[in-house]
């Protein structure tokens, strides 16, 4: 992918430390690079965990009810008070954009061909919080805009939190992507809907998403989907049977010149390490026909492979919540973001190139990471990724790049 002249502009404006390359420099390697995005390249932007939800919702224009009813807070307005703490005032209410801050310009720039996100928070009014859950995440329908802002293409939304506030919040949730003219995979008011992906045209052909959850996650099993019975499209764990089951989902939904990501919310919070069964897994999904595994629900940043020429991202980390000021889990670098770019051949589904900009939460509010921090996440990102067969490089640009070593 070659940087968009525009692009450069606000990398010199926004990145501390951003240098142009000199001419007559190679810009290092840019993995897979094709030249130019088009014709038969389709790039997919992809986010782990955005949750707008509690903290984040109360410096929106429209903030929902605050009460909570975690052991540690009963206000969602503490988050902010947290927050608040780390790094100065918050401004409220802020414009729905605020969230996203500068990775709205990058993507502008990008201009990717779809955009996916892992959207884990219940939008609705609903004061039903769900048995058994410690921690629950309410936006209100009236902050819907703060989604529409980034323009998702598609909301994954078989995760731990979509059902925060029961089975009444869920048909909430989707009215509100709806309304605001998103599609949602991942939830239905039955097993055949919840496993029914969202389509998004491109080029000829659809980038076919699905979504699906995992206990490992965190989701209950009582959220799972059943005939006659509405919830998210769970499954019940990493075996060879349920790889078979998804599998067969993705040969009867694509078609020639189709793109086919598995979005899939798994695993632990916390650590690099990623389970023989969701490699496994994930191998498999590939060897069926899946064009891209986007795995979330970790914090941070997991290890990155491609397998088969194919692209495998155990963990994405998270994007947008009201985690600042938290105290814990300090060396995982939590305030760090990663928004992915990857170029994909629409005929072959192959990787042609995986760039990532390294971006940093303020004040509620994406910016772009400072230099040292970059390093820092590339020397992490690149340690973690080896034992897949990948390399991570710091770019001239300030952008990451994947380097395959086999």
């Amino acid at each position: 992918m070659v940087v968009p002249p525009g692009l450069l502009g606000y990398l010199r404006a926004s990145l501390p430390g951003y240098r142009d390359v000199m001419p007559g420099m190679a810009a290092g390697p840019v993995a897979w690079d094709s030249g130019e995005v088009g014709g038969g390249v389709v790039t997919v932007f992809m986010r782990g965990d955005v949750m707008p939800g509690r903290g984040v919702d109360q410096i929106l224009p429209h903030p929902s009810d605050p009460q909570l009813r975690e052991a540690y807070a009963r206000d969602a307005r503490a988050y902010v008070g947290l927050a608040e703490r780390a790094h100065g005032p918050i401004p409220r209410p802020v414009s729905f954009g605020w969230p996203w801050g500068d990775a709205l310009g990058m993507l502008e720039e990008f201009a990717p061909d779809v955009r996916v996100i892992n959207l884990e928070t219940s939008i609705t009014a609903s004061g039903e919080f769900a048995q058994g859950k410690a921690i629950c995440y309410r936006m209100s329908p009236g902050n819907a805009g703060c989604l529409a802002a980034v323009r998702p293409d598609a909301c994954a939304l078989a995760n731990n939190d979509v059902l925060d506030f029961g089975h009444r919040g869920l048909p909430d949730t989707l009215q509100a992507l709806a309304g605001a003219g998103l599609r949602a995979a991942g939830p239905g008011p039955d097993r055949d809907a919840a496993r029914r992906p969202a389509a998004v045209p491109v080029r000829g052909g659809h980038a076919v998403i699905f979504s699906c959850g995992t206990a490992s996650a965190g989701i209950p099993a009582g959220w799972a989907a059943a005939p006659g019975r509405p919830g998210v499209n769970w499954l019940p764990g990493l075996s060879p049977a349920t790889a078979d089951d998804v599998i067969g989902q993705v040969q009867a939904a694509r078609r020639p010149s189709d793109i086919v990501v598995v979005s899939i919310h798994w695993g632990s919070k916390w650590g690099y390490g990623v389970g023989a069964g969701q490699v496994r897994f994930a191998r498999a999904l590939i060897d069926g026909g899946a064009d891209l595994v986007h795995g979330h629900s970790s914090h941070h940043p997991r290890p990155i492979e491609v397998f088969r020429g194919k692209l495998i991202l155990y963990g994405c980390g998270d994007c947008i919540d009201d985690y600042e000021g938290i105290s814990g889990h300090q060396a995982y670098r939590g305030d760090l973001r990663l928004l992915h770019f990857a170029s994909l051949d629409q005929g072959t589904g192959k990787l042609t190139g995986l760039r990532m900009a390294p971006m940093q939460a303020r004040k509620m509010r994406l910016h772009p990471a400072p230099a040292a921090d970059r390093h820092w996440l590339t020397a992490v990102l690149d340690r973690i990724s080896r034992g897949f067969g990948s390399r991570v490089d710091l770019q001239p640009d300030g952008m990451l790049a994947l380097r395959p070593t086999r």
